[in-house]
């Protein structure tokens, strides 16, 4: 099965304002649906039953405090003028946690063959570019101080993915609480 480690956002007016977002940004690009939207702390792919236990029981040993994130501006990676991928970002604080709390989930993977395959940077992916669009900075320049609501991370998953032709379908194999 496919996996990874992931935060969800549960916040109903912050996935309203990025649904408004995605529907006033006139891009040729895929919206991610706002019931799949989440910070992929690490990517961990195709696991097996015993593997998936092992990664279960040391998820659960990670303890972490509730902390909060504000949803802040946009950007697109690699960048604007060619993006593959459209995302929100998050303030200096909560981010700097967000990049602790995922350097966590690697060091406790680490012992099982897990690494992280670049350096994490915390973002919500809100479109994806299936074909070359162009340079977008123009239209993505009325939304970079846009803030999108503040969300408390108080608990991590570990997610199955399982791809189709309609998109990913994600569903909870684990969740560690905050302590």
């Amino acid at each position: 099965m496919r996996v990874f480690v992931a935060i969800e956002i549960s916040k109903t007016q912050i996935l309203e304002n990025i649904k408004k977002f995605q529907e006033n940004v006139k891009i040729d690009a895929k919206p991610t649906r706002t019931d799949q939207i989440h910070f992929t702390l690490q990517f961990l792919g195709e696991v097996d039953e015993i593997l998936c236990e092992k990664i279960k029981k040391s998820l659960n040993e990670i303890s972490f405090s509730e902390f909060e994130i504000s949803l802040n501006g946009v950007g697109g990676f690699p960048n604007l003028k060619n993006p593959r991928v459209i995302w929100i970002g998050i303030e200096k604080n909560g981010a700097e946690k967000l990049i602790s709390l995922a350097k966590e989930v690697e060091m406790k993977l680490i012992s099982l063959g897990f690494e992280q395959d670049k350096k994490f940077k915390p973002h919500l992916t809100v479109f994806r570019v299936k074909k070359r669009i162009g340079d977008v900075s123009s239209i993505m320049k009325d939304f970079e101080t846009t803030n999108f609501g503040a969300e408390m991370v108080s608990k991590i998953k570990l997610k199955k993915s399982v791809l189709s032709p309609k998109g990913p379908e994600y569903s909870d194999l684990l969740e560690v609480n905050a302590k």
